[in-house]
């Protein structure tokens, strides 16, 4: 481990902070008894012990009018009397009272207020209790501040979060030769506050220097200095190096891992801890809580809730919401709701722990409950209630909702605030409110980069690519240059507006800078590319992504297979299921979902009914994907059956399913089926049939010959027929030579896709099996006057990494030759087996 020398220079902005002059008097402690029997009678020791015994027992009260006693028989009081007084006020943190013996030690004339040991006991107790200005006003006055006197406006900045301060504080003192271990942990506290590792690595050279680095107290902040600085490697091995630790130390160490993500080493260091029979306090517990939540450890934080109780801890706001966060992370809301109502007494943030759990997990309403109970206790809601509101809100719309919130951030003054305000903006922009969010985004004076980031990504998800562009340029203009997110956004937008080439480039852009994608800005090229049916591409974009290093999620593996069902890329397909069996992601209900898609969808059914077969806690999408692949398949007698099943088991079908079901039923004629489960959809399921569930059943009907019922069935469904409706039914007037019914169809569905050269094809057919052919000619010469032609068949095949792409009538494939002499050899062996004698 490497150390830098602290080598402090003067500042001209720590103004307070005075040189040492040479000193002119002997150190205070030989001066406590100075000037006692001037002007009056000596005050003897036994007066002073009976001082410093009340002080200590805490009876400073009866130590002041002991004060008022001697003073009535006109005793002269001596500095280390009003020293023992002072003293007893900062143990009891009795400020009133303090100012009154200070107001007493003024009046008693010159030689007692500036006396270095009085002046130096009056600044430890203003520094004590935090009262900033006096106790600077005070050390200002020291012609040659002590040890003392530094240690305790060190420490006062400390507290109030003036680490700068306090660190030129400590420069200032080391200079003019005032060493002192118990200054250097105040030091190293506010080296971690501001994560200043150079700065604290200069003060631990000191501790080696100057031989401090055997006290305990020390060793302590320096482990606690390194795990806020996130170099918990460099904190272990201090912690190592300890010849001896306290609670602190243990605690130090455990707390640096939890802030770093170590959870596993936090949880190891506290049974460690237990071992070796070092006494837990409730930040150990604490600590070892939120290790167990980060990691979803069930019977870590079970076991750490029990030792809480076992060890007589008084369930406080501090451990209970740590047991409280516990119980919310892992799910557990009835015993979360148990400790909630223990804790001794609730503060805003135990109120928050468990609204926000709620709202993380989409418990909405109990989160809302909350929200109101909160109010009628009179608790105010800080920013971080308000965000959690204001998330919620986004998450359901509710702009209603929003607008009070962010009312109460108006009226409380907290919409300032940077996490407020990014709140706000993505609830607006959730909203569909743009506007509202631009208004909050520029009412907002002091922007960093998260703020810039939330009004991004607002106009990402609406879409809006241009403004999203500008507002990019616009931030590093003034100063902020753009992160991964910046650019995750950016490509977000650009490919919820179909601009692929835009999302590419930008794509491009970042890596030239050095910005590494991250596993967000890889998901969304990928899905954005299948999406905007580029296929192909997302899923050599997911082959860079293995081979970045980077382990893609189960939203990026959908992503790709869902790429492979598009174009009917099996082998890229099997390739990722290798990959997810391999790392174990096979369970995700989402995985097996699209693996179950993806094989029946190109062709393999086999294997879209193994996938199916090895899901053990199987849930709806599962099942609407493997009748869905019976449907498609032909197979309707193994879809109703699987459809059965579902039912069985207790699990309630949705639109998707019925979906599917259906249209199983159309593929195979099945009428009375069809029609059962459209019954079945309102009586049994309390579901009401949507365009697609008649659609199935009217393009059953019409196919099956039952066009009477069709039309019937069309006359009383509670919606207008759309094209596919009308398609389907104009498609069987052809074959049940249905020529009138065909002309009013064709004259709805006309009207509806004029511009569908479909729909001119079916009515010239329907004409053509009626033998009007004079009336086919009309028909194709409107399609010519209107320029509309036949959209030609197309298939592909892809063999190795190619695909190869045939359209109806087209010749341009450079194997056409071959392809067709082909197809003629195995059209002539095709026929040479029909009309073969058959051998016996």
């Amino acid at each position: 481990m490497a150390y830098l020398s602290v080598t402090p220079k003067p500042n001209p902005q720590f103004s307070h902070f005075k040189s040492a002059k040479p000193r002119k008097s002997p150190h205070f402690a030989q001066t406590h008894f100075a000037n006692l029997h001037e002007n009056g009678p000596i005050v003897q020791k036994s007066n002073l012990d009976q001082f410093s015994s009340l002080c200590k027992n805490g009876q400073v009260r009866e130590a002041v009018r002991l004060l008022t006693a001697m003073e009535s028989e006109n005793l002269r009081i001596g500095p280390q009397i009003y020293g023992e007084l002072l003293q007893g006020c900062v143990c009891e943190r009795a400020f009133f009272t303090g100012q009154q013996i200070h107001a007493r030690i003024l009046k008693s004339g010159e030689s007692i207020a500036r006396n270095e040991f009085v002046e130096t006991k009056l600044l430890i107790f203003y520094a004590k209790c935090n009262a900033r200005e006096v106790a600077i006003r005070l050390f200002s006055r020291l012609e040659v501040p002590n040890v003392f006197s530094w240690a305790a406006i060190i420490g006062l900045h400390c507290r109030m979060g003036n680490h700068e301060e306090a660190l030129l504080g400590f420069c200032e003192m080391q200079k003019n030769g005032f060493p002192d271990n118990f200054v250097v942990p105040n030091a190293l506290k506010a080296c971690g506050a501001l994560k200043l590792i150079g700065f604290g690595r200069g003060v631990h050279g000191y501790v080696v220097k100057m031989g401090f680095d055997g006290c305990v107290f020390v060793g302590s902040s320096l482990v606690d200095m390194y795990g806020k600085c996130d170099e918990v490697e460099d904190a272990r091995k201090v912690f190592d190096e300890m010849l001896e630790r306290n609670t602190v130390a243990w605690n130090s160490m455990i707390v640096g891992y939890v802030q770093n993500g170590h959870n596993e080493e936090a949880i190891e260091m506290f049974y460690d801890m237990r071992v070796e029979g070092v006494e837990q306090t409730r930040v150990t517990l604490s600590s070892f809580l939120t290790a167990a939540a980060n990691l979803g450890a069930l019977e870590e934080g079970l076991q750490g809730h029990a030792i809480a109780v076992l060890g007589g801890f008084e369930v406080d706001n501090f451990l209970g919401s740590s047991i409280l966060n516990f119980y919310v992370k892992v799910g557990l809301y009835e015993e979360a709701e148990l400790v909630f109502r223990s804790v001794s007494q609730k503060d805003v943030v135990t109120w928050n722990v468990i609204i926000c759990g709620y709202v993380r997990n989409g418990k909405f309403r109990k989160a809302l409950d909350l929200c109101h109970l909160m109010r009628a206790e009179n608790m105010r809601f800080d920013s971080v209630t308000l965000t959690s509101i204001l998330s919620m809100c986004a998450d359901t719309s509710n702009l209603k909702l929003g607008k009070e919130g962010h009312c109460y951030c108006i009226r409380n003054n907290l919409e300032s605030d940077l996490a407020v305000a990014s709140s706000t903006i993505n609830m607006y922009a959730k909203c569909n409110r743009i506007n509202s969010a631009i208004q909050v985004f520029n009412s907002t004076t002091k922007r960093d980069l998260v703020l810039w980031n939330s009004l991004l990504a607002a106009y990402a998800e609406l879409g809006l690519s241009g403004e999203a562009l500008k507002l990019f340029y616009k931030m590093q203009l003034d100063g902020v240059p753009p992160n991964v997110i910046s650019y995750n956004s950016l490509i977000l937008g650009f490919l919820r507006n179909g601009q692929v080439d835009e999302a590419k480039d930008m794509f491009s852009q970042m890596q030239s800078l050095s910005i590494l994608p991250n596993l967000i800005t890889w998901t969304t090229l990928i899905s954005g590319l299948t999406q905007n049916g580029f296929a192909y591409d997302a899923i050599l974009i997911f082959r860079q992504m293995q081979e970045a290093g980077v382990q893609p999620n189960s939203v990026s593996i959908v992503s790709a297979l869902s790429a492979c069902t598009a174009l009917a890329l099996l082998h890229y397909g099997r390739t990722i299921h290798g990959y997810i069996t391999r790392r174990d992601l096979f369970p995700s209900i989402p995985i097996a979902t699209s693996l179950v898609d993806m094989y029946a969808k190109c062709g393999c059914l086999y294997q879209a009914k193994n996938v199916f077969d090895t899901v053990v806690n199987k849930e709806l999408p599962v099942y609407n994907a493997m009748i869905s692949g019976y449907a498609s398949h032909g197979q309707a007698v193994q879809a109703l059956l699987l459809f059965k099943h579902l039912v069985d088991v207790g699990i309630e079908p949705d639109s998707i399913t019925f979906t599917s079901i259906l249209s199983a039923c159309n593929h195979a004629g099945l009428v009375s089926e069809g029609l059962e489960l459209l019954n079945d959809m309102a009586s049994k399921h309390n579901m009401k049939p949507g365009m697609e569930h008649y659609g199935c059943v009217l393009s059953l009907l019409s196919k099956s010959g039952n066009l009477d019922k069709a039309y019937e069935l069309l006359e009383t469904m509670p919606y207008e027929p759309d094209a596919y409706i009308l398609g389907s039914l104009l498609a069987s007037c052809k074959e049940k030579h249905e020529t009138e019914l065909g002309e009013y169809l064709s004259e709805h569905l006309l009207q509806l896709e004029p511009g569908n050269s479909g729909n001119y094809i079916a009515l010239s057919n329907v004409y053509a099996t009626a033998g009007m052919w004079d009336v086919v000619t009309k028909v194709r010469n409107v399609m010519k006057e209107k320029g509309l032609h036949k959209n030609p068949g197309c298939s592909w095949i892809q063999i190795g990494q190619e695909l190869n792409v045939f359209v109806s009538g087209d010749g341009s494939h450079p194997k056409t030759k071959d392809i067709y002499a082909t197809l003629a050899l195995l059209g002539m062996e095709m026929h040479f087996t029909e009309h073969a004698p058959m051998n016996y």
